[in-house]
């Protein structure tokens, strides 16, 4: 099966169909969040540094860099907010601009081998993103939709799909550095939407062979209790062939969810994340006997469950 591996200086990171959905923390990112924006453009960047710890903290394998920022100096301020997450945390980072000259000031000073955050089917697009993953030996996000637009036909995105992994193969890109966004729709808008998804999630898996990911949010836009419908979205299209997603880790039925779908795909071997996230704490005072008396019992009720 198609592995894509990132690696900071410190930690890889396998995105794949038989390893841990890998999230993505989405958080240091000022669209919409007009404090960050303003802290991030005046050079102040403690809430990107906050931010950054508190999504690993809470079980972000990677983290998505981005500071699209209008009017300012944005390859300055990406490069500085990437030198300063890898001084932070150790986990890999996803590099995200729509602005080329952004995109190669953070692989510059990028130290490993990053995720970068986009390329679409476009051709222009295309000639500018490409020769700099490849020239920087990087990852991509390839986005499905291209001049036309993006289309709700899922057939369409998949061909976008495929071509961007055609072209990415004449730069020397090979099939694992390529992990495709099929774009996910609005339920509330596109009553079909997760049909859709899965469908395409399936084709991308068995046809294309290539690992996915998305906006996970995107699905439940402008409806009622987004977390309770994000919760059930998230482990059926990991189901499906879905291998990372670019969320908000902060969000504990997401993680729920997805640590959850995980142990049922066989990829938690021996339930180990899961334990290690929810095994509640042995009681304050008991000794290493308390402890193996535990253990013991544990063992018993699960043999007679």
């Amino acid at each position: 099966m198609t592995e894509t591996v990132l690696t900071s200086e410190k930690r890889k990171v396998v995105i794949g169909f038989e390893h841990r959905f890998v999230m993505i923390g989405e958080r240091i990112n000022p669209t919409g969040r007009k404090l960050l924006a303003a802290e991030m453009a005046a050079g102040d960047y403690s809430r990107v540094i906050a931010d950054a710890v508190a999504q690993v903290e809470a079980g972000a394998q990677m983290l998505d860099v981005n500071a699209g920022i209008p009017l300012v100096d944005e390859p300055k301020i990406l490069a500085e907010c990437v030198k300063l997450v890898q001084d932070v945390v150790p986990v890999p980072l996803s590099i995200d601009s729509s602005i080329v000259a952004a995109l190669e000031a953070g692989l510059a000073v990028y130290k490993g081998k990053p995720l970068v955050n986009s390329v679409t089917g476009e051709e222009e697009r295309l000639e500018q993103v490409l020769p700099l993953v490849k020239k920087y030996n990087a990852a991509v996000v390839a986005i499905s939709n291209d001049e036309t637009g993006i289309s709700e036909d899922p057939d369409v995105r998949y061909a976008v799909a495929k071509k961007i992994v055609e072209r990415a193969a004449d730069y020397g890109i090979p099939r694992e550095d390529i992990v495709v966004d099929p774009l996910v729709m609005p339920v509330g808008a596109i009553n079909d939407a997760g049909r859709q998804l899965i469908r395409l999630l399936r084709r991308l898996r068995e046809e294309l062979k290539v690992n996915t990911t998305c906006g996970a949010s995107n699905f439940s836009f402008g409806l009622p209790n987004r977390r309770g419908l994000n919760a059930a979205f998230l482990p059926m299209m990991i189901g499906a062939g879905m291998t990372s997603a670019i969320m908000n880790p902060l969000h504990n039925e997401d993680i729920q969810a997805i640590l959850g779908a995980d142990v049922v795909m066989g990829n938690d071997p021996n339930c180990g994340a899961w334990i290690r996230k929810f095994r509640e704490p042995a009681p304050e005072g008991a000794g290493e006997g308390a402890g193996r008396r535990g253990g013991r019992e544990n063992r018993r009720r699960r043999e007679q469950a």
